[in-house]
This record gives C-alpha cells, structure tokens and sequence, in this order.
C-alpha cells in the first residue's frame, strides 16, 4: 500500500498570500479612516462666518460653554427676531436660563422659546423643524460648538431643507482647533465627533443617544 506525502507548501502559501490581502485590506481601510478624520477636521470653522447677516431666527443647541451666552447676544442685536433654545432639560425654564447666562431678561424674555424633546443633535433637528414651520420662519442662524457644527448643518439640512441656515460657531477654550492633533483632549473630540458624522450620514442616528 503506498502512501502519497502531504505537501504543505501550497497552504503556506495560501496563507501567506491571504494575510497579504487581509493586510492590504486593513491598511486601505485604516488609510480611508485617516483621510476622512483629516476631511472632518478641515471642515471644522476656524472663524465666525457671516457675522452681520439677519435671520428670521436664532437657534441654540444646549450642550457646551458659551452657545447660550452667543445666542442671547446675537438676540439682543438683532441678528434674529426670535430665539430657539433646543435640548434643555426639563424643569429649566427661560428665567433659569437667563440666570445661567448672567443676563438680565430686558425685553429678550418675550422672544425666546425652549424646547425639551431633545436629547441628541438628530432630535435638535426634528424638534427646531417642528418650531420653525409652526413660526412660519424662513432662515435661521445656528449656534453650536465649531466640532459640533459640521454634524449639526448635516442634521439640520436634512430636517429643513428648504430653510436657509446660517452657521455661527462658538468656540471653546477647551478645544483647540489649531494642532488639535497634538492635544489628547481635542484629538480624541475630533475622532468622536467624525464617528457621530459618519453615523448621521447613513441615518443611524438614534432618538435616544446622548446629547451633544
């Protein structure tokens, strides 16, 4: 009875070729993700735009230093006739909001309105689209992070596409937008907030998520 020998350099070789692509594969991908982190980032405003332009309304999205402030300022010189404050927790009221800001209410109390439905950038969408089209308004000027805002334009166009919307940053001490790579803090920010931007770009974002 003979014996045929087991030749096994032919599944060296599979393998080894199969690691090859798998390791390919891997590098491509890894290469897309870093392209598309530096894209994101680039996409993150460096400075206020269009800072004289009037709109019908001024919108606020809760979550970070500085927006409510910004947007009490933009409402007090008229930048807008009325202010949004969206994603506010429930049980705050504008008189708190106005406390939390150290403002005074003046005559900024009557035009302002606060929504709670929201609990994440998608639901700020929803919950402003409902408020603009109740209002009757036409454009609006947004006010969030400038991380947060590239994903918020995305959400925020979807939900309102025949509203012109004017993006008005804010800007953190907290984060630094120059050489943000070379901050932990910030670095780990952007990573985080292209993750969520790529999410809302296949429509995977969830009602419940959390804020911000």
């Amino acid at each position: 009875m003979f014996f045929r020998p087991i030749r096994l350099g032919g599944r060296k070789r599979s393998a080894a070729r199969w690691l090859l692509q798998s390791l390919g594969v891997a590098v491509l991908v890894l290469a897309a993700w870093f392209g598309g982190l530096l894209w994101y980032a680039d996409r993150i405003p460096a400075a206020p735009a269009h800072g004289e332009e009037a709109t019908d309304a001024i919108v606020v999205l809760t979550g970070g230093s500085g927006r409510l402030s910004e947007g009490l300022r933009l409402l007090a010189e008229g930048r807008g006739k009325r202010l949004f404050v969206s994603g506010v927790y429930r049980g705050i009221d504008v008189d708190a909001l106005l406390q939390l800001a150290r403002r005074k209410p003046d005559d900024v109390e009557c035009c302002i309105t606060v929504g709670y439905a929201a609990d994440n950038t998608a639901g700020n969408a929803r919950e402003t689209a409902e408020w603009v089209r109740a209002d009757g308004h036409r454009s609006l000027r947004l006010v969030t992070a400038n991380y947060h805002l590239p994903r918020s334009l995305l959400e925020f166009r979807r939900a309102l596409p025949d509203i012109r919307i004017v993006p008005h940053p804010v800007f953190p001490e907290a984060f630094r937008r120059d050489c943000w790579w070379c901050w932990r803090n910030s670095l780990l920010l952007v990573a985080s907030e292209f993750h969520k931007y790529l999410a809302a770009l296949a429509g995977l974002s969830s009602p419940g998520a959390v804020r911000g």
